[in-house]
């Protein structure tokens, strides 16, 4: 089915295998793009705005504009998903610096983005797999500086997930200055006494959008959270440990480095997160909302 999809490429829609851009874009070249990734439930796209927030503020730390306006996105991400009516899907963008015809690190004075957008169909959620959990590994942060902008750079990201696979592990989480960053492509949160804790926002760390809709939900629900540095002796005493994203949503991790996180099965607290994570889903499905107020 995918394979028949159409894909944005600056402006017109052509097949998704047929979409190229040249091969002197700086985001081939350089990794000189950033991106983003928005799930739409039931063909539904999941808090575009907050995405688009993300995209503006990536774009202008990299030294460019958003080439559109938020209504020329939506339009665009509901021409997409319109293709796959009533599916669970997962939209992609891309914002390059665009092709220039000489190779030159110095930035041209005149933008000319190339903007990518396409979708393709989510699997269905396994809530059998879901409630085993996922095994992860803590290794060196060797990432840069500038964590919190959503760049296509990601070759650090992409060789610890490998080391993760090769260990047997789902994730890595990341460990810079003895403290708990995030996962590879996943945010962190400790459950300890209670008390939900995630790594406050700064420029080493990915400000990620499942990541504030969970202290939404935890405000809203009347659990107590917190913003505070997570080091390796409060992820290796939790008592709960969760990774969140857009493709993993949040995932109980039930083994640390080979020893069992808690009992060794997803815990009370995430099982209470998790139902209502899939509570606002399922309103996103039905027309409604997923913000929380």
């Amino acid at each position: 089915m995918n394979d028949s999809l159409l894909a944005y490429l600056n402006g017109e829609y052509v097949p998704k295998d047929q979409a190229c851009v040249p091969i002197t874009d700086r985001g081939l070249l350089f990794g000189d793009s950033v991106y983003e990734v928005i799930p739409a439930y039931g063909g539904r796209p999941f808090r575009v705005p907050h995405h688009l927030r993300r995209l503006d503020r990536s774009l202008a730390a990299i030294r460019m504009q958003n080439p559109l306006s938020q209504d020329e996105w939506q339009k665009i991400f509901e021409r997409l998903t319109q293709q796959l009516p009533g599916k669970d899907q997962s939209i992609y963008l891309q914002v390059t610096r665009g092709s220039y015809p000489v190779r030159n690190h110095v930035i041209p004075d005149d933008i000319q983005p190339n903007v990518i957008a396409f979708t393709s169909v989510n699997p269905a959620r396994d809530p059998d797999k879901a409630r085993r959990g996922i095994k992860v590994i803590t290794l060196e942060d060797i990432r840069w500086h500038r964590c919190d902008i959503k760049a296509t750079t990601l070759l650090a990201n992409v060789l610890a997930r490998a080391q993760a696979t090769e260990e047997g592990a789902d994730e890595a989480i990341l460990i810079r200055d003895a403290a708990a960053m995030e996962g590879t492509a996943s945010n962190l949160f400790v459950v300890s006494n209670g008390l939900v804790i995630t790594p406050p926002d700064s420029p080493e760390l990915l400000p990620g959008i499942t990541r504030d809709l969970v202290l939404e939900l935890c405000r809203e629900a009347g659990v107590p959270f917190a913003q505070a540095t997570i080091g390796m002796p409060d992820l290796e005493h939790a008592d709960e440990i969760w990774l969140t994203s857009s493709t993993r949503e949040v995932a109980a991790v039930v083994e640390l480095n080979g020893r069992p996180v808690g009992n060794g099965t997803p815990g009370e607290m995430w099982h209470r997160m998790d139902a209502l994570f899939q509570a606002c889903k399922e309103r996103l499905r039905l027309g409604g909302d997923c913000h929380v107020d």
